[in-house]
């Protein structure tokens, strides 16, 4: 019997997930690590997994056909899949146990630039990434915390959600961001194509929507 587990940098993923009640499982597209660079080792840092619904193909029919190697090169697809009125759920797993305030740090960093570069962050996306960056300062993130991100379907609203290692479902700490062009970024930031932040999540995203465009 096939394993319903796939491992990524020492973390277990499902292969497949349902984020709510009210959601239909969500298969795992594709998954990969972020490294950081400490005195020139590169460190595993955060273990990824793209959970998307299935039905995203029909959106993205334009690429029918197409070679990983393909998608993998071409931002525009990346575009489709992010504007794709599907439901999405990122999971990621700490591996290097970090401050949350250090990753708070990355997220505001990467979310405020793309927004200044498109010429859309005023008060409000300023307001509504401060509480995200809120959100996660005080926490200390140790291996095996989970972080998650969830896109519904259609929605403008992203919830966000952090775990500590060893902990119970039932203390999961939440945020909801309501402010879309934050919530976009944050999307981006992972699903970005060729500026996301783990090159190897977006190889294997492409990879396994070359397999579902078949």
């Amino acid at each position: 019997m096939a394993s319903e587990i796939v491992i990524v940098g020492e973390m277990e993923f499902p292969k497949a997930l349902t984020p709510t009640a009210s959601s239909k499982p969500l298969d795992l597209l594709g998954h990969g690590i972020t490294e950081l660079e400490i005195h020139f080792l590169q460190i595993k840092f955060t273990a990824i997994g793209v959970y998307v619904d299935a039905n995203v193909a029909s959106h993205l029919q334009a690429c029918k056909g197409k070679t990983a190697a393909e998608i993998f090169a071409d931002d525009s697809f990346f575009d489709a899949l992010l504007q794709a009125p599907v439901e999405k759920f990122i999971r990621v797993v700490v591996i290097k146990e970090i401050k949350g305030s250090q990753y708070g740090l990355q997220l505001e960093n990467a979310v405020r630039d793309r927004l200044v570069a498109i010429d859309k962050y005023e008060d409000e996306e300023e307001e509504a990434l401060g509480k995200v960056v809120e959100f996660f300062q005080g926490k200390y993130m140790k291996k095996g915390s989970l972080i998650t991100y969830h896109f519904p379907a259609g929605a403008k609203t992203v919830e966000v959600s952090f775990l500590p290692e060893g902990k119970e479902e039932n203390k999961v700490a939440k945020l909801t961001v309501e402010n879309e062009d934050v919530g976009r970024m944050i999307e981006k930031w992972y699903l970005g194509g060729s500026s996301a932040v783990s090159t190897t999540t977006i190889s294997s995203v492409a990879e396994g929507m070359a397999a579902l465009l078949k």
